[in-house]
């Protein structure tokens, strides 16, 4: 295994109230140096949410690629300073579809997009769903909660554009043993 780069500095270009953008410089082993374009991101947790016949997705207008109904995981940032991921999944679980879970399992955590930004991605599947009382989200989202049937699960892969989802859905689909209609298909 190569040795990481040595970050050598870093300046912030702007700030916004989810990320930050500007540049790092780094050396490498052989001593060349490089500036990379680098958006730092706090992080964010996707739930898989399933019940016996079920995932639980969500719509909602997403303006900045022009879309006005992605279907998509609940899922959200880690904005609350020291809440650990799996807090921040059963806050977002309750806050996006009014649901609770019994069983937690964290699959994966993955980056969203490595060459520009720190953005990582905790990926938990939820079980044993309950309702919750609805928490209250942020004031100007619009969100349309979709019980989508685990038969049509090829449906739903098809109509959405978001990475985490799409890695979700995907994993889902090739467990196996929900009634998606994929016959084993990985």
């Amino acid at each position: 295994m190569t040795t990481p780069a040595e970050l050598l500095g870093a300046e912030v270009k702007w700030e916004g109230a989810v990320v930050r953008a500007g540049v790092e410089r780094f050396r490498h082993a052989d001593g060349t140096e490089v500036t990379r374009d680098k958006v730092w991101h706090p992080g964010a947790v996707g739930i898989i949410a399933l019940d016996d016949e079920h995932v639980w997705l969500t719509r909602q207008p997403r303006e900045v690629i022009g879309a006005s109904a992605s279907l998509e995981i609940p899922a959200g940032k880690l904005d609350v300073p020291g809440e650990p991921p799996l807090e921040t999944a059963k806050r977002e679980l309750a806050e996006e579809i009014g649901k609770q879970a019994e069983r937690w399992e964290e699959l994966l955590v993955f980056y969203t997009s490595p060459g520009f930004s720190d953005e990582r991605v905790w990926l938990y599947v939820a079980t044993g769903l309950s309702d919750s009382p609805k928490l209250e989200g942020d004031e100007d989202e619009r969100i349309e909660i979709v019980p989508w049937p685990l038969a049509r699960l090829d449906d739903a892969i098809d109509a959405c554009a978001d990475s985490k989802s799409l890695i979700a859905l995907l994993w889902l689909a090739a467990r196996g043993d929900v009634a998606s209609g994929r016959s084993g298909r990985p």
